[in-house]
């Protein structure tokens, strides 16, 4: 990659799903981790929201010396701070979540900064293979496995997919260490967001499925017939070796064997 692309991450606070602590949240490290893979140290992390925040040294642990936070308060509307930043600083490649785990939640940010800056919106990133001459080469993540490889002109923002590779763990010295960067700016409210009530979301009851037979067998069939999964890999290059781990491990996970 050209050294004079800039590439940025915005990471929100997390929530763990069991226990309710804040944490890093899972995509926006994932966000970071690929950020790492194409800028390593040069990489601008930046967030919106409290500077005090302790989960934001979690972020800073991955092997950043500093981050950037825009400091804004509670039910504040962070699309303009964060448009205005990513222009004056000249960004080429923004990479974040695909939605957070706190707040609202509803995924739209992207979108929203998409529209506003003009920039191209590439959803669910698995990877960024080269940056080189103003474009970039990304694979998409695709259902059971599959990739799809895109060609986009820069500046972009990427929102990065669980199938893009693990976040390396955080280090507390290293996080502890790191400067922060507070700016300023107006303060935008939302009074919408403001006025709502927020708990913690749960799973939807699933649909009993209508099973229409028309004898016996049919309908003990439709009864034992086994859901489909929506995982798996397409396993079109590696070694032996690694092809036969997968298919052992798929083995394993559906107790085929033990």
């Amino acid at each position: 990659m050209q050294p004079s692309v800039n590439v940025v991450s915005l990471v929100s606070v997390g929530r763990h799903p069991q226990s309710d602590r804040s944490r890093r949240a899972d995509q926006d490290a994932r966000a970071v981790e690929l950020g790492l893979k194409l800028a390593g140290k040069n990489l601008t992390l930046v967030h919106a929201g409290d500077p005090e925040n302790p989960v934001l040294r979690q972020y800073a642990g991955m092997g950043l010396d500093a981050f950037t936070v825009l400091r804004q308060k509670s039910y504040s509307d962070v699309l303009p701070i964060i448009g205005n930043f990513l222009t004056e600083n000249n960004a080429h490649v923004v990479l974040m979540g695909i939605r957070a785990e706190s707040g609202e939640s509803s995924g739209m940010l992207p979108y929203l900064l998409a529209e506003k800056l003009g920039w191209p919106l590439l959803s669910r990133v698995a990877d960024i293979l080269h940056v080189e001459n103003g474009k970039a080469d990304v694979l998409l993540a695709l259902p059971r496995g599959q990739r799809r490889a895109v060609t986009v002109s820069l500046p972009f923002i990427a929102t990065v997919d669980n199938a893009a590779k693990d976040a390396r763990q955080s280090a507390y010295g290293p996080g502890i260490r790191a400067s922060i960067t507070v700016l300023d700016a107006e303060q935008t409210a939302d009074n919408m967001a403001a006025s709502w009530a927020i708990s913690p979301a749960k799973p939807r009851a699933k649909r009993m499925k209508v099973v229409k037979a028309k004898n016996a067998a049919d309908r003990f069939k439709a009864a034992t017939a086994k859901p489909v999964g929506g995982g798996g890999n397409v396993l079109k290059q590696g070694t032996p070796a690694e092809k036969a781990q997968a298919i052992f491990d798929l083995l394993l996970e559906e107790k085929v064997i033990r």
